[in-house]
């Protein structure tokens, strides 16, 4: 992996994350597990679902999980690429609301105003917060209001509180269970009920909040990747290229953006992010390398 493929920032929340910035080159033919929706600051952003087909420019799209594509976002000034965990409740909304395979064109009428929001938002505030917000202000409209599912069972928060404490290590159905004092199978349904995920791609998607966490506190790759229960960082690289389409490695992170005072924040709830200025010319917070 060589030279820049752009500059931006990426803020992450349980079941999702954000990378908004500048494209500076194409995005080579991948595919990923989690569902993308992407657009540009203005209409022009372009995919094609293989190499040998022509480029489709777009106001916007929703691409399903595993479809293959490529994406060129310089024809447009600024782009933002959401993902978002199939499993969750919002994402099982998008595959019944959009094709369940390939690329879905978004008409403006429908993305316009959240767009412009979400841009205006990152331009402006500076703040993990408020993007987080406005970001998931577009999935809420495109899922037609569908909301993410909030834990509200004590058993299932003392469940997920364990996770959160214990993530750098093997967890198990039976000893999560325990913890809740149910047994494996009536905690297997709570808990899809509740979270809107398997345990398994939870504890997943808690490990990958782990790793970003922790690169964006400075930590290598390697160190990141041992703290949040992976094998190694090639362990991390390959499981992440398989569910985003991109490493750990990718993201070259310089500084927070402004965020809420660390003790009102639950552990663990989203990814730190960049703090530089996202006005043109300014030092990105983080930058994606040509893969």
């Amino acid at each position: 992996m060589s030279g820049l493929l752009g500059t931006g920032h990426f803020v992450s929340w349980e079941g999702g994350f954000l990378v908004i910035g500048r494209a500076m080159g194409v995005t080579p033919m991948h595919s990923h597990y989690a569902i993308q929706i992407a657009f540009g600051s203005e209409p022009g952003i372009r995919f094609r679902p293989s190499d040998r087909e022509s480029w489709t420019s777009y106001d916007g799209v929703v691409i399903s999980s595993r479809q293959p594509h490529t994406m060129d976002a310089t024809t447009v000034q600024f782009d933002a690429v959401l993902f978002v965990e199939p499993e969750t409740r919002e994402g099982r909304a998008l595959t019944e609301r959009f094709d369940k395979s390939g690329i879905t064109a978004l008409d403006a009428d429908l993305i316009g105003d959240v767009a412009t929001a979400l841009f205006a938002t990152w331009q402006h505030e500076r703040s993990a917060q408020a993007i987080e917000a406005a970001a998931r202000a577009v999935i809420t409209k495109l899922t037609a209001g569908v909301e993410p599912s909030v834990v509200s069972d004590e058993r299932i928060l003392r469940a997920t509180a364990y996770i959160r404490s214990n993530i750098g290590g093997s967890i198990t159905l039976e000893e999560v269970a325990d913890v809740a004092c149910l047994s494996p199978s009536r905690f297997r349904h709570l808990f899809v009920e509740q979270t809107g995920m398997a345990l398994r791609p939870y504890v997943l998607w808690r490990r990958f909040l782990r790793v970003w966490e922790l690169i964006m506190d400075g930590e290598s790759l390697s160190t990141a990747a041992h703290a949040a229960g992976f094998a190694d960082a090639a362990h991390l690289t390959r499981t992440s290229r398989r569910m985003f389409g991109f490493p750990p490695s990718a993201l070259e992170v310089d500084g927070p953006l402004r965020r809420p005072d660390a003790g009102a924040v639950r552990a663990g709830s989203h990814a730190p992010s960049s703090g530089s200025s996202p006005s043109i010319g300014s030092r990105a917070a983080v930058s994606v390398p040509r893969r």
